[in-house]
């Protein structure tokens, strides 16, 4: 018989919910998905009731209190692991082609001199998370930005905008890269380095959540609960929440 406790969980009107699925790309455990054009709670166990999800432009959903399942973190991250291979398999939702137009709507202004613009913030080698020791000396009291590896693409002020004095920069994709390599990677680089914050910025497709699920998995795991910022950048390069 599965024991339930009385705790903060999602609550979802699907009367509301018009199943944009803004709430899927919010939820670093994987809680939810879009089922016959609503957003549903797939399983209470992944739900940590801490409101990611609130965002929703519909209004459509809730936290309420009352008898769930615990959250089962083994469960989550079989979850996460399922899902990811289920995209490897068939293909990411956000992997979609998109003809993004640069004529609608007006042109970006330009926000930096030409000479700061052309400037790299970047003060270390290497990046890519799998190159980085544990033990670098740049890591030690820095705020690390993880970043997926479409989002310096996408966004066209990265440098100015996240790479700050005193930043380290470590570069993963959790689709295509390995994701327990990375995922005991990033746990010793928060259990040894010193660091002093942790800012995940990723894509706004499903997939890339993954990113922000490895990172509070690190924190949970070495017990080393760090500031933590999650910021989200849609395919326009347009930052969408963070």
């Amino acid at each position: 018989m599965t024991t339930k406790t009385t705790r903060k969980i999602v609550k979802i009107d699907e009367g509301v919910c018009n199943g944009c699925g803004v709430c899927i790309t919010a939820c670093a455990e994987g809680a939810l998905k879009i089922i016959g054009g609503k957003a549903k709670l797939i399983s209470e166990k992944y739900c940590d009731g801490l409101g990611n999800c609130l965002k929703c432009p519909q209004g459509a959903i809730s936290i309420e209190e009352r008898p769930a399942e615990e959250v089962d973190d083994e469960a989550v991250q079989d979850n996460l692991e399922e899902y990811i291979d289920e995209v490897v398999t068939h293909g990411c939702p956000g992997a979609a082609i998109q003809q993004l137009s640069k004529t609608a709507g007006k042109p970006a202004p330009r926000v930096i001199p030409e000479e700061i613009a052309e400037t790299s913030q970047l003060s270390h080698w290497p990046v890519q998370l799998t190159l980085v020791p544990p033990n670098a000396p740049f890591l030690k009291n820095a705020d690390v930005v993880l970043a997926a590896d479409c989002v310096p693409f996408a966004s066209p002020n990265f440098h100015r905008d996240f790479l700050k004095e005193n930043t380290a920069l470590l570069v993963a994709c959790p689709k295509l890269d390995n994701f327990q390599a990375h995922q005991e990677k990033l746990n010793r680089i928060i259990k040894e380095s010193g660091i002093k914050s942790l800012t995940v910025v990723h894509m706004e497709v499903p997939c890339c959540s993954g990113l922000v699920h490895m990172a509070k998995q690190a924190m949970l795991v070495t017990g080393n609960i760090i500031p933590f910022r999650d910021v989200t950048i849609s395919v326009r390069g347009e930052r969408v929440e963070g």
